[in-house]
């Protein structure tokens, strides 16, 4: 976890420390939890599911990773003098150099109970689950956009996958709950980025499937909903309805079924659709997966942003996360099952061997032999 930066020279007063912005509540809670630890070493024995990258910040997580490492203190000597917290802000120095006495002073006057350590760690360890989750999100959405890949379906289904990872860490670390979804409101589904591109190669996929409706068939994985644009989606099943009808299928018998459906009633003329279904252009199979291929991106990048809008509602719980981000996935599972029907290897067709034909069964019976002619008295 990148925690925030620390200065490199100069000692820093309590107020440094803090972030920037106003500290979130989880920033209060690190600061009990430390000033339990620091006041009561042994409650590090109630601690538990946390380590140092479970902090927001570099001088708290500088601080747990020197409480833990070092040595305990008997606690009858920790009452009467500083060594040990001596100790542990020079080691705690070493990473974050802004540390100062004073500090460590200060937070342990902040802690209200320091037999709550085992509350507060759930806590920060609650806090650090919304931040691994909206990082690994954030992780799906770059991968998305990222146009240096040379197989950007591939790389973008791996970290998926390691997504899916961390929701599943996620989950063996956090207690059940009932299995409630996020209230949180996903966000609308993003726009093609390749808009324009989009738009043309979508176009020629209709105008080839009229034109050679007998190959939409073999690309059922294809659905309506894969293409960008409302009117795109009707015309596909315009297509498909007609061709799965066995009903002839041509620029003028798709305008009159997108008609029969509604498609025309928010003003597409006509002859534009007419237009657009008269250029074919290549085969159907090659737009249809290059379309799957868009619906696949766009996907995932909804996926990921769904989940980062989920880790950003501190109302969600670990659990609720757990589910939401499970729910999620799902989408990319589906489309991710289609893409693997559309780029499976066609398996070559074993020819049938045809036995040798013969006119009849062997004779095994010897030739009857002719009865010698009867002579007349």
């Amino acid at each position: 976890m990148t925690h925030a930066s620390e200065p490199d020279e100069g000692d820093l007063n309590d107020a440094d420390l803090a972030p920037i912005s106003p500290p979130r509540p989880v920033f209060h809670v690190e600061q009990a939890l430390l000033g339990a630890l620091l006041f009561e070493p042994c409650r590090l024995d109630d601690v538990s599911g946390i380590t140092a990258d479970s902090f927001s910040t570099a001088a708290h997580a500088a601080l747990y990773d020197a409480i833990t490492t070092l040595p305990r203190p008997d606690p009858d000597e920790h009452a009467k003098n500083t060594k040990w917290l001596n100790r542990v802000l020079a080691t705690g120095r070493e990473q974050a150099r802004g540390l100062t006495a004073s500090h460590l002073h200060s937070l342990i006057h902040l802690c209200p109970r320091p037999s709550h350590a085992p509350a507060y760690a759930r806590i920060v360890e609650a806090e650090h689950v919304r931040r691994r989750l909206r990082a690994a999100a954030e992780r799906l959405i770059h991968t998305v956009y990222d146009v240096s890949l040379p197989h950007p379906v591939q790389t973008v289904l791996a970290e998926a996958d390691t997504l899916a990872a961390v929701v599943d860490d996620i989950a063996s670390r956090s207690p059940p709950r009932a299995a409630a979804l996020p209230r949180t409101a996903a966000p609308p589904p993003p726009a093609a980025r390749d808009h324009t591109q989009a738009v043309a190669e979508e176009q020629i996929l209709l105008a080839t499937a009229t034109a050679h409706p007998c190959d939409i068939e073999p690309v059922r994985w294809l659905l309506p909903d894969d293409l960008t644009l409302p009117l795109h989606t009707g015309l596909w099943q315009c297509i498909t309805a007609l061709a799965r009808r066995c009903e002839p299928v041509d620029p003028v018998t798709v305008l009159w079924e997108a008609q029969q459906r509604g498609l025309l009633d928010g003003g597409q003329e006509p002859g534009e659709v007419l237009r657009l279904l008269a250029e074919p252009a290549g085969s159907v199979e090659h737009w249809a997966e290059r379309a799957l291929q868009r619906s696949l991106l766009a996907t995932a990048e909804h996926t990921g942003r769904r989940i980062a809008a989920y880790a950003d509602d501190p109302a969600n719980t670990p659990f609720q996360l757990v589910v939401g981000a499970r729910r999620a996935l799902d989408d990319i599972i589906a489309v991710r099952t289609r893409w693997q029907h559309a780029t499976a290897p066609t398996p070559p067709q074993r020819q049938r061997t045809v036995p040798p034909t013969r006119s009849g069964p062997p004779t095994t019976t010897p030739a009857r032999t002719a009865w010698p002619t009867r002579t007349t008295r």
